[in-house]
């Protein structure tokens, strides 16, 4: 059975990967939609034109309104307001979706959860085999090493993401500190200066880069006194993310309302 995919913004770095991500991918999916900015150069144009691929007779639209009979899954890799938009209309229409948007609050999470109660809803900071996979090494790590160590985030990406830290970094600061039985809000730092006490040895620090066009790297470091042990996943391109969204999205299709992970794709939990 063909399953049918919408691209979410199209037109940006990520949208033309997704797209090619999809027509890379062989037979059961097939790119039939796909949303730019309504002033955007690239409205009306074809999409693997856009992408940089091949003719698929498919061009970019403005909105999604008038597009609910021509896709099964949405994929959206765009900002917090469009997402959200997406997924109500999504909702409205019975289409399934793949989020990978970051930076959403609390407030925008439970709207998501929602969703879920009536559509299939895929939601994951991050669709990086390896980034998963170094999920389950953390908790691994956290339960091994204890409160023996301090433990420090550090994760990089390009000059132009707008949240910090990102939500893979949050996700793995989330991992370790349920692992080691502590609430991340509670212990977390996010950057320090000038003279303070000691470190708490409880605390889970984050330090962010954000320069030029460094996709995505991610450290984990578990220092004792005498030795430190370091987790780090390194992403040269954003294939690695459209290749785990587009399993996703193939996954997704067919499966009732609720909220999944990729955890479910990947580990079948």
């Amino acid at each position: 059975m063909m399953t049918r995919i919408a691209v979410a913004g199209a037109a940006g770095r990520m949208g033309k990967t997704l797209i090619e991500a999809v027509v890379n991918h062989g037979a059961g999916l097939q790119v039939t939609a796909g949303i730019v900015l309504a002033d955007d150069p690239a409205l009306g144009m074809d999409l693997g034109l856009l992408a940089g691929i091949k003719v698929l007779g498919v061009t970019a639209a403005g909105q999604l309104n008038g597009l609910e009979n021509q896709f099964d899954v949405l994929i959206d890799f765009t900002s917090r307001e469009s997402s959200l938009a997406h997924l109500q209309f999504c909702r409205q229409h019975g289409k399934a979706i793949v989020i990978g948007t970051t930076g959403f609050t609390e407030e925008e999470k439970r709207e998501i959860v929602a969703g879920a109660v009536d559509i299939p809803v895929m939601f994951a900071p991050n669709y990086s085999v390896g980034v998963n996979l170094c999920l389950k090494l953390l908790d691994m790590a956290a339960r091994v090493l204890g409160d023996d160590v301090d433990i420090e985030i550090v994760e990089a990406h390009h000059r132009f993401k707008k949240d910090s830290p990102s939500g893979t970094a949050l996700r793995m600061g989330e991992v370790v500190a349920s692992a080691l039985g502590r609430n991340l809000s509670e212990v977390a730092v996010y950057g320090r200066e000038g003279m303070s006490d000691e470190r708490d040895s409880k605390t889970i620090g984050f330090a962010t880069i954000r320069a030029g066009d460094i996709v995505g790297d991610h450290t984990v470091i578990f220092a004792g006194l005498g030795e430190r042990i370091e987790i780090t996943h390194k992403a040269s391109s954003r294939m690695t993310f459209a290749k785990g969204a587009v399993r996703a999205a193939a996954w997704l299709q067919g499966k009732g309302p609720g909220l999944y992970s990729i955890d479910d794709v990947l580990f079948g939990e």
